[in-house]
């Protein structure tokens, strides 16, 4: 999406469209933001994670249970909002919508130790998932509406949760 596009859809939600879609569906704004909307939004949720998580002093299996629910909230939220956000803007899996990319780098740091190393190691896993979007990441993008434009990135998320649990393991 262009910077022209970016601004004309954001346009469109200040200008009457349904608030609270655009807001989760943004993830409040960063995926407004340029360059790579996606990376933003990524960026955001893992800082999320390792700030909520530091200052709720959780960590182990509390932590995990805390980001694995995050994931959830965010996938069930994630799925309407995006669909609203699509449709509203009347464009197919519009680069704005970021809820999916903060549902699928939680769930690849659900089993990332509270430390920023590991926080970076998934985030860039989870990135680099989600661009070359292996099989079948590839083929849920083309579910239609916000089912699409979620599952292509849990997926995303769960091949970077399973190197993450291989890290975990030897690493």
């Amino acid at each position: 999406m262009t910077e022209e596009e970016s601004s004309s859809a954001a346009g469109r939600a200040a200008a009457g469209k349904t608030w609270w879609a655009w807001t989760l569906a943004t993830f409040f704004g960063a995926g407004l933001m340029r360059p790579g909307p996606g990376t933003w939004g990524s960026l955001a949720a893992a800082a999320i994670w390792y700030f909520g998580l530091r200052a709720a002093h959780l960590t182990g299996v509390h932590a995990m249970a805390a980001t694995a629910a995050g994931a959830a909230i965010a996938t069930v939220i994630g799925i309407p909002a995006a669909t609203r956000a699509e449709r509203e803007s009347g464009r197919t899996d519009p680069g704005f919508v970021v809820i999916d990319e903060v549902a699928g780098q939680w769930l690849a740091l659900t089993v990332a130790p509270l430390d920023l190393r590991y926080g970076i190691a998934a985030f860039m896993l989870f990135r680099v998932f989600d661009i070359v979007k292996p099989w079948p990441a590839r083929q849920l993008e083309k579910l239609p509406g916000g089912r699409g434009i979620m599952l292509d990135d849990l997926a995303a998320g769960a091949y970077a949760l399973a190197v993450m649990l291989l890290v975990r393991r030897w690493g």
